[in-house]
């Protein structure tokens, strides 16, 4: 863990030490902030994963037809079954495991990042963390009564590090599983929904956010702010990528569709033309129309007509 400690003191202690000139420096808010720039800064770096993980996702949903056909046709042969199964993912680029692994490489960096903010209580000190650093590190209060490094189960009776803590801990619960509804509610098709991928999907659904609701009662106040901040990133970038670049056949997909009709349609409207674009047949008709009818000839005037204009 010592490397781990290094690098997340320094980043934690750059923080502070820039919104120590603006911030009392050994106040919660100082080093609340410091624990959000460091989720923030881990969420950044972990983007060209977070890519890597919706590419595979992705491919995993729009196998599933081709995988059913493998369980029909080798359901009775498991080897075989499997051996099939890992080629056609290596065929399509995809990684059944890519979902785990943003969460299974931010867990050192939670675990670190909590045993460095439990030790700072008992004034222990890592990596870069001074121990007048960590001192104030194991010491900082929200509003004044509510230590950071304290925890639900270790609340003393202190009734706003309970308040704040279930608060929390609620957040961090529904950030989890709302990430990961919106995730199988908008961006799978529909013959993805079932199946052994679907029901790996449906199990992280439930088991991730009991695992963290039962988990959460004895995390520091810090490393919940940690962890709901990291969930917030989370469900804002997939909603992003997921309303820009859905998968086809999905809801996004299709609403993506009607957004784009919609906009075409406004378009329209402000140059006057007809509401819903004539199809391709529908233009050639127009022109065919347009190149056969008779030029309309004009009309015989007289000498004196001609004079009067």
């Amino acid at each position: 863990m010592t490397p781990l400690y290094y690098v997340i003191s320094v980043v934690l202690v750059g923080f502070h030490s820039l919104l120590g000139k603006v911030l009392d420096p050994a106040g919660g808010a100082a080093w609340l902030l410091s624990i959000v720039g460091l989720t923030l800064l881990i969420r950044v770096a972990l983007i060209p994963l977070f890519v890597k993980q919706i590419k595979s996702s992705r491919n995993m949903q729009l196998i599933q037809p081709k995988v059913k056909e493998l369980q029909k046709k080798y359901g009775h042969d498991r080897e075989r079954l499997a051996q099939e199964t890992m080629a056609l993912y290596k065929e399509t680029g995809t990684n059944p495991f890519a979902s785990c692994l943003p969460i299974l490489l931010q867990m050192p960096i939670f675990l670190a990042l909590f045993r460095l903010l439990d030790q700072a209580a008992d004034r222990k000190a890592h990596g870069v963390l001074t121990q007048e650093l960590a001192t104030q590190f194991g010491q900082a209060e929200l509003f004044g009564k509510i230590p950071i490094s304290s925890t639900l189960i270790k609340s003393d009776g202190n009734m706003g590090v309970i308040v704040m803590a279930l608060i929390l801990v609620l957040a961090m619960t529904a950030t989890t599983f709302l990430t990961q509804r919106q995730l199988m509610a908008k961006n799978m098709p529909a013959d993805a929904l079932s199946g052994p991928y679907a029901q790996q999907q449906k199990m992280l659904l439930y088991v991730l956010p009991v695992v963290f609701a039962v988990g959460g009662v004895a995390f520091p106040i810090g490393v919940l702010i940690y962890w709901t901040t990291s969930n917030v990133w989370t469900m804002g970038q997939q909603f992003y990528v997921i309303r820009n670049n859905p998968a086809p056949g999905t809801p996004a997909a299709h609403a993506k569709q009607e957004r784009e009709e919609a906009k075409a349609a406004r378009k329209r409207a402000r140059k006057g033309l007809p509401e819903v674009a004539p199809t391709e047949e529908e233009q050639a008709v127009a022109e065919e129309q347009h190149r056969t009818a008779p030029r309309q000839q004009p009309k015989r005037q007289t000498r004196s007509q001609r004079k009067k204009r």
